[in-house]
């Protein structure tokens, strides 16, 4: 694993020979060693597609390559720091939650539309959230950002999770998500933050979810 968690909100990254990385722009704190920063226009590891892509979906959050022999230290806006470890599946998370992430792993753009039909469009319009989502697949690490920490909810097909849309940061594995109304008592003392609203996701993986209803 390339990153080690300083605190809750910074990690250091490994970087060696050979070897590359991306990570949001300012997102680099200090770093140590012989590395080098130049701005990728290319979408990251998936490329010219990935790039138009990631365009086409608002999803163009500026990324720098980031590569040589060194450590680096990476934070941003004091967000608290979640690292994800990836083998072989998929972890689909918003763009401008990513921090930074092994050049190993290959992103993509997905319409949230597909999973969940109509109601996945819902959720992006509803939670404020893209109707577009960044993936990235493969065996790698991904550092990601969130509001008051994280916590990791393991998701079965015996037990699916709900969770609020507006406290929702990523999953991974093979999960399906929708959108369903649920009237409870945070309507009833008139919290009209999204609440009304439940994302259940059901499957085989895990969900990220903040303490803060927030986005970044």
């Amino acid at each position: 694993m390339p990153f080690r968690e300083i605190n809750s909100k910074m990690v250091e990254a490994t970087v060696a020979p050979g070897q590359k990385m991306f990570s949001q722009r300012g997102a680099m704190l200090a770093y140590k060693g012989d590395v080098s920063f130049t701005p990728n226009i290319q979408g990251g590891q998936g490329g010219f597609m990935s790039m138009i892509g990631r365009r086409v979906a608002n999803e163009a959050t500026p990324l720098m390559t980031v590569e040589g022999n060194g450590t680096v230290m990476f934070g941003h806006g004091g967000h608290h720091i979640q690292v994800i470890n990836l083998a072989g599946d998929t972890l689909y998370v918003e763009a401008d939650r990513l921090l930074a992430f092994d050049g190993t792993l290959q992103q993509g753009t997905m319409f949230m539309g597909s999973q969940g039909g109509v109601m996945g469009m819902v959720r992006g319009q509803v939670t404020g959230q893209g109707l577009f989502t960044t993936t990235l697949k493969g065996h790698g690490a991904a550092a990601v950002m969130a509001h008051g920490g994280v916590i990791e909810l393991p998701i079965t097909p015996q037990r699916p999770v709900h969770v609020d849309p507006q406290a929702y940061v990523a999953h991974h594995g093979d999960v399906r998500n929708k959108l369903s109304t649920a009237l409870g008592w945070r309507d009833m003392v008139g919290r009209g933050s999204g609440e009304a609203f439940q994302l259940e996701l059901s499957g085989s993986g895990a969900v990220y979810v903040q303490a803060s209803e927030e986005k970044l």
